[in-house]
């Protein structure tokens, strides 16, 4: 996608960097911790495990042919829900600009959101109780339109912290015309 001559190109994927980065056209793209992926995963294969025990059971009382079937079922819907997963996160990405934040996200829709730093009302740095247990944290903006949909999930701690405090700082300072 391609918008004002901004091609955020294909992020560089790497394990062992906790925010992945590339470059393209000047901007420095960085990408979500891939303890988020883990936990994506994991939450699929949850999922995936308690269909098929529920298929297991389908088939020890209501018969062998039904309940193979759906536990056949359950685990090619497992094995599509990870792939589409893996993908949802590659999908992710962000670049801090001079005057304002490039977020792009989708996977069959591919969007890329400019947020101006002036425009910004208030950061959220949220996360729940999986989130917690793996270091990671969402970082949600919020502006003066109703249908804005700004948020960096899977951020370790310390990032959504300084991205937090950077935003804040860059929307105070484009807010009061400095």
């Amino acid at each position: 996608m391609c918008i004002a001559g901004l091609d955020p190109g294909p992020l560089a994927y790497s394990r062992s960097v906790a925010v992945e980065e590339s470059s393209t056209e000047g901007n420095r793209w960085r990408r979500p911790s891939h303890r988020l992926l883990v936990l994506r995963r994991l939450q699929a294969a949850a999922a995936t495990v308690a269909v098929f025990v529920a298929a297991v059971v389908l088939a020890v009382y209501a018969g062998a042919a039904p309940g193979l079937v759906c536990a056949g079922l359950a685990v090619v819907f497992g094995l599509a829900a990870e792939r589409f997963v893996r993908r949802r996160f590659s999908a992710w990405g962000y670049a801090e600009r001079e005057d304002d934040l490039l977020v792009q996200r989708g996977v069959l829709f591919s969007r890329l959101s400019v947020v101006p730093y002036g425009r910004m009302q208030f950061i959220d740095v949220t996360a729940g109780p999986l989130e917690r247990s793996f270091r990671i944290a969402t970082v949600r903006m919020h502006t003066a339109a109703a249908a804005s949909d700004a948020r960096i999930p899977g951020l370790d701690r310390e990032e959504a912290a300084r991205l937090r405090d950077r935003l804040a700082e860059l929307g105070e300072a484009q807010a009061a015309g400095l």
